[in-house]
């Protein structure tokens, strides 16, 4: 489990094509201060684990189904992405419950900026519509953000200055892709919900 808030940003040092998989080395500091084999790290908002690392480098395995439901398909050398390492117990939960399993990908559709934070619009598959509501939460290429207004088709966030400076989304330009993470508290409170009045009008 992640809280969505980026520890640091780390570079994408190598891909090794593996035809239904790649194997993904990054570069990083801050995330590997206490990272073993087997560890949990976010990246881009996707839960990977750590198969290998070296003093400033980590390895991921990532299947083909992380590729085809997730933006690090398009990923190549040298991109900057966000890293997380998995919650503690004694961590402040100062995002929300993040899982690291990407709902949906998004595109940026427009960015507006304003002297002290920008506003940014993001498109959304239909189907996770019904899991946004104003001001409620959503994980956007792992960063936990407030929904200033929900839509059918697509939200809006609003950025403040530290989110721009410190996570992917400071530089994401219009018709960038990103992983898109809902609140896992809404899709059981459905499935709970159905349940109920399943039983109900039986």
């Amino acid at each position: 489990m992640f809280t969505g808030i980026v520890e640091e940003l780390g570079t994408v040092a190598a891909i090794e094509d593996q035809g239904d998989a790649i194997r993904l080395t990054l570069r990083a500091s801050t995330v590997l201060e206490d990272a073993g084999l087997g560890d949990s790290i976010s990246v881009n908002g996707c839960c990977l684990t750590v198969a290998s690392r070296t003093d400033d480098t980590w390895t991921a395995d990532v299947m083909q189904e992380t590729l085809d439901k997730t933006s690090l398909h398009g990923v190549q050398v040298g991109d900057q992405v966000n890293l997380e390492r998995a919650v503690t117990a004694a961590k402040r939960l100062g995002g929300h419950i993040v899982q690291g399993h990407v709902d949906g990908v998004g595109e940026v559709l427009r960015r507006s900026p304003s002297e002290h934070w920008e506003m940014v619009e993001v498109s959304l598959p239909q189907a996770m519509s019904r899991y946004l509501v104003d001001k409620g939460s959503i994980t956007v290429d792992g960063v936990s953000l407030t929904v200033v207004e929900a839509g059918d088709s697509s939200f809006t966030v609003s950025l403040i200055p530290e989110t721009l400076a410190r996570t992917t989304l400071g530089f994401r330009q219009v018709g960038d892709r990103v992983n898109l993470e809902t609140d896992v508290i809404a899709k059981h409170v459905e499935k709970l919900v159905r349940a109920y009045t399943k039983e109900g009008t039986s």
